[in-house]
């Protein structure tokens, strides 16, 4: 990795990009710490140590801290992230949006425009959710119309320059620009969060337990990120070959290739869409200021709270984390299914005079891709589960309450990954323009 980020620095159009993409990020991390006019900080960040909804703690940690200090940036980049996925689900419901999808380029475009539309108008909705909260609450400063408005209008602008930033780190820098907001935001938070592990395991104990502690710490995250590593690079390949073709007196065609299943196809979206599902009714219900009874409701909000789950004094709530394990599983099938379409691979192979061996083509190589589709997919949703479930088992056996997590994990990883790799993409283009020009 280093070696890579020396020899792109040798060049200087990436080492441009670089550079580029650093400035944003310094930008990000200034208006994290920008506080929205009107909105009174210190209550707000007060209420916020009290609360024990995972879902605000998560969405912290996704925001990078800009949520506990109601900064300009406190919703962030996650309308975006959110209208993304609502695309991506639309594209399948309705004809037209498949259509463009398949228009090429030009059909992107639209896509892409029409995500930014819907990115405001969700930003605007929380904008509007969020500050009746702080009025009902009295987090504002005064309750004015114009404060009120102030509040919406600064927390929606902030969404929107966000996406702004994140496509212009797409376009001039490196990696995928919404990716790295998100990344940069999850780093933020992991210095206090060390912080907090050395102030509760290893500050105050004697020498020899504190450096078991700390041997401890390090072995697992380090396990976790190998883990992570290996389970976002594994994939299945599927041996293709080409029949051969006469054009004119040439034989073309006849190569072998192969269609390259992850492990993981569905990235970080299944535990995304699962710890949302289950961590919504607990937000919205704390800041209401329910969920605190005896009731059968306050016991079905502190089952779907992943502070009560592995707790040896309350194991009856761990029943929570099955139903998480099970949502995560369905939810890795389901985005599988949405984004890898075997009857389109399948005919665009045979339209191709591509086949895979043993397979007939057509529908027969179609049943085959989703066989090993399906196993595949198993395989990548129990490495998620296992990731995703280990933080929360530490968190409940041993109170080690910290704000980075699995998801968090397979984020950094994963961006990080990527992003080098397009980084040695460009270098090898670049060499190669270098080579045609001599």
């Amino acid at each position: 990795m280093l070696e890579t980020l020396r020899n792109a620095f040798r060049i200087k159009d990436i080492r441009s990009r670089i550079v580029f993409t650093f400035l944003m990020l310094v930008v990000i991390r200034i208006g994290s710490e920008l506080p929205v006019p009107g909105v009174n900080g210190s209550v707000f960040a007060d209420w916020f140590q009290n609360q024990t909804a995972d879902g605000l703690g998560f969405f912290d940690a996704l925001t990078g801290g800009s949520f506990t200090n109601m900064s300009i940036f406190a919703l962030n980049i996650t309308p975006y992230i959110t209208s993304s996925i609502i695309m991506q689900l639309l594209t399948i419901a309705i004809p037209k949006l498949e259509e463009m999808q398949r228009d090429g380029e030009d059909g992107r475009k639209k896509i892409v425009e029409i995500t930014r539309y819907v990115t405001v108008a969700l930003a605007l909705i929380e904008s509007v959710a969020m500050t009746y909260a702080f009025y009902r609450g009295g987090y504002l400063y005064d309750k004015s119309p114009i404060t009120v408005i102030m509040v919406v209008t600064s927390l929606t602008a902030g969404s929107a320059v966000l996406m702004w930033i994140g496509e212009r780190i797409t376009e001039k820098g490196v990696g995928n620009g919404i990716s790295i907001v998100l990344t940069i935001n999850i780093i933020s938070r992991i210095p206090q969060d060390m912080s907090a592990l050395w102030s509760q395991f290893i500050a105050g104990k004697s020498i020899p337990k504190g450096v078991l502690a700390a041997l401890i710490i390090l072995a697992i995250i380090l396990a976790m990120v190998v883990f992570v590593v290996l389970l976002q690079d594994a994939q299945r390949r599927i041996p293709v070959q080409y029949s051969k073709k006469i054009q004119g007196r040439k034989q073309v065609g006849g190569q072998q290739t192969y269609i390259p299943l992850r492990v993981n196809t569905s990235g970080v979206i299944p535990v995304i869409f699962a710890q949302s599902l289950m961590q919504t009714p607990v937000i919205i219900a704390n800041f209401l200021g329910k969920g605190n009874g005896t009731g059968i409701g306050s016991q079905i909000l502190r089952g779907l709270s992943q502070s009560n789950w592995c707790n040896p004094e309350q194991p009856v709530y761990t029943i929570g984390l099955l139903v998480y394990i099970v949502l995560i599983i369905v939810f890795a099938y389901f985005y599988t299914q949405i984004t890898f379409n075997p009857l389109e691979v399948a005919n665009n192979m045979k339209r191709s005079g591509g086949f895979i061996p043993g397979i007939r083509p057509g529908k027969p190589t179609s049943d085959y891709l989703n066989q090993i589709l399906n196993y595949v997919v198993f395989i990548g949703a129990v490495g998620l589960t296992i990731v995703a479930v280990i933080p929360i088992f530490f968190n409940g056996v041993f109170n080690a309450n910290v704000s980075f997590g699995g998801t968090s994990i397979i984020i950094v990883v994963g961006v990080v990954i990527e992003t080098l790799k397009q980084i040695e993409s460009q270098m090898r283009v670049r060499y190669y323009k270098g080579f045609l020009n001599d």
